[in-house]
């Protein structure tokens, strides 16, 4: 089962080890610790992505090695993408292909981006050819070799000036463990120089601890330097050249190796529900060191050295966020390797989640405002998750019985809501248009399926006035809500444009069964048939000014975004609303602590003669 997003991408390239932790029960006791394997089987955070038959499937504890695809693989699973998208492929610019395939074989700033790497001339040398190959079945990959030898060569040098520099060089005796590395922009500082630097702390931490760091010392140095050759360097490059290629292909759209999974998600709003060993963590040349939050018996400051037997030094970004998200959602124990610089010494912990309680909910954050002679309940909603609909229905049940005042109506604060989960969108309009047709949406092969709206129990329905406040940066499911109250009449939106992302990604495994696609794969309308896409959705009731450099963050300036789509009106007469306005509120609003909600429910109050049907 694919599971559906309706999210704004900000970007794929940048990656870090964070995100929510979580208090988890811990035990100190002699552990029977999981191999990696056995973490494969058990972990993963709760449905990121689902098995055919609905079941949740885990992420995978990650290898630690550097992903790789062979030719045929590169050339199958693009294939499986331009196939799999909502509209005709766009053309891929060799430009940015390039550029992006510089950023994804870099995991350090030493491989390609550092500005002394000699390989990222000659993948934009052979960029356009490169494209041509992913392209065609039919010829070889040729255009990678020279790629491939650059890198045998170069990073024989760096591995070179690394090994002398930890012979010879000099640092605190711990620097090793607890310096930070990667921080900001790495890739400005030239590769050799950024060797030297690895050399000369790792060596001084080896010196002060001997055989207790070696293997760590080893799987750094391999993942830094990899020792391959030329023909193996080539396959690194062609996953980089997949996951570049999709990504220019489609700008909401990511690929990714399963050792690298948790990259994908990292826009979906349900991954900040995943259970985490530690909140963020910076790279250390042999470890992760932990800046905040971590679960105990961790603590602040410590260096992980190894999880489940991974040791993590030397892990990619990507990676290093996996391991923690797969380990921590274990239902066995998993042992963690640290050094303790509060103790300079290394310590062993166990930690077991074990049958933790579910995470508790996220409510939403509600404010009674006066309105008249009664209240407005203003509901913020920042994101659209899967469990919208029942989390929604618990707010509005609580405003209705909670106070002495009538509730004369529902403002949804959209402003700033990139999106989520169509599900969730759904869920949460059949609180307010219960069973009724909402969305169609169109499949590459132009077949059109309707999603319905959710049937709530008799309790949960709201049927008094509401209404939506949106803004610029109101996207994708976000715009879903607002869109489908303005067509049915059902209540008037009021701000500025909304963003205009009226596509729907998907997580799927890709056909050689290597790796993981996010790909826009449906493209929506509103349920009288208006495009979003590219458009967005114009206010009932215009409110404020938009600031310039706004105007051009919009869906329709995103280079190869999915064309826009309309279709046939699928309302039902019967659930048209003849006039969605809310009640006068005879001048009696606020106090407001944010104006442009008062300045809106003045708006909305002041307009009960206007009908609010949105402009297209």
């Amino acid at each position: 089962m694919r599971k559906r997003i309706a999210v704004v991408v900000a970007s794929v390239l940048a990656c870090a080890v964070l995100l929510a932790g979580s208090r988890l029960r811990y035990a100190n006791h002699e552990p029977s610790a999981p191999s990696a394997s056995e973490l494969t089987r058990v972990s993963g955070p709760p449905a990121l992505d689902e098995h055919d038959d609905g079941t949740p499937r885990p992420l995978r504890v990650p290898t630690g090695r550097t992903p790789v695809v062979s030719c045929e693989q590169a050339k199958a699973i693009i294939g499986h993408a331009r196939e799999a998208l909502a509209y005709p492929p766009p053309r891929v610019d060799t430009r940015k292909f390039a550029t992006a395939v510089v950023d994804w074989l870099d995991a350090y700033g030493l491989w390609s981006a550092a500005p002394d790497a000699p390989v990222a001339r000659v993948l934009e040398q052979h960029a356009e050819q490169t494209v041509l190959e992913l392209e065609r079945s039919y010829v070889g990959c040729t255009s990678v070799k020279a790629s491939g030898d650059v890198l045998a060569s170069w990073t024989a040098e760096l591995r070179a000036t690394f090994r002398d520099s930890r012979k010879n060089g000099y640092a605190e005796p711990y620097a090793g463990l607890t310096d930070r590395v990667f921080e900001g922009e790495s890739s400005a500082r030239p590769a050799l120089t950024l060797a030297r630097w690895l050399g000369e702390r790792v060596g001084a931490t080896e010196r002060t601890l001997g055989d207790r760091v070696a293997p760590y010392v080893r799987e750094a140095e391999a993942r830094y330097f990899p020792q391959m050759s030329p023909e193996e360097w080539q396959n690194v490059v062609l996953a980089a050249a997949v996951r570049a290629y999709v990504q220019v292909l489609d700008p909401h759209g990511a690929w990714s190796s399963f050792d690298e999974e948790v990259s994908l998600y990292d826009t979906d709003v349900d991954l900040a529900m995943s259970i985490r060993f530690w909140d963020h963590a910076t790279r250390t040349p042999l470890g992760l060191r932990l800046e905040r939050e971590p679960t105990p018996p961790l603590q602040s400051g410590d260096v992980v050295l190894s999880v489940a037997g991974v040791n993590t030094g030397g892990l990619s970004s990507e990676q290093g966020e996996q391991l923690n998200t797969a380990a921590a959602n274990a239902s066995v124990p998993v042992l963690v390797d640290v050094f303790r610089p509060t103790l300079n010494t290394m310590v062993r912990l166990s930690i077991h989640v074990g049958a933790q309680a579910p995470l508790e909910p996220i409510e939403l954050v509600t404010t009674r405002i006066s309105y008249g002679a009664g209240d407005v309940a203003v509901v913020a909603v920042p994101d659209v998750r899967d469990d919208l609909g029942a989390t929604l229905a618990r707010a509005l049940l609580k405003e209705r019985s909670d106070s002495q005042r009538p509730l004369a109506g529902v403002v949804l604060d959209l402003r700033g809501n990139g999106g989520g989960s169509t599900d969730g969108a759904i869920d949460a309009l059949g609180l307010f248009l219960p069973g009724a047709p909402l969305f169609p949406m169109k499949h590459r092969d132009g077949t059109i399926e309707v999603d319905h709206a959710s049937r709530p129990s008799s309790i949960d329905e709201w049927n008094g006035p509401v209404a939506t406040l949106v803004d610029g940066e109101t996207a994708s499911a976000a715009e879903m809500i607002a869109g489908a109250l303005m067509a049915y009449r059902r209540g008037p939106s009021v701000g500025q444009r909304t963003f205009g992302k009226g596509c729907v990604q998907e997580y799927f495994e890709d056909v050689e069964h290597v790796g993981m696609f996010r790909l826009t794969t449906l493209l929506f309308a509103l349920p009288d048939g208006r495009p979003v896409q590219r458009v967005g959705l114009e206010p009932t009731y215009a409110l404020g000014s938009e600031r310039n450099e706004a105007l051009h963050d919009r869906e329709e300036n995103v280079v190869n975004a999915p064309p826009t789509w309309a279709t046939t009106d699928v309302r039902p007469r019967r659930l048209i609303r003849t006039n969605g306005a809310w009640p006068p509120h005879g001048g009696h609003v606020g106090p407001c602590s944010d104006e442009h909600v008062c300045a809106a429910l003045r708006t909305l109050g002041m307009a009960t003669h206007r009908v609010a049907t949105s402009r297209r």
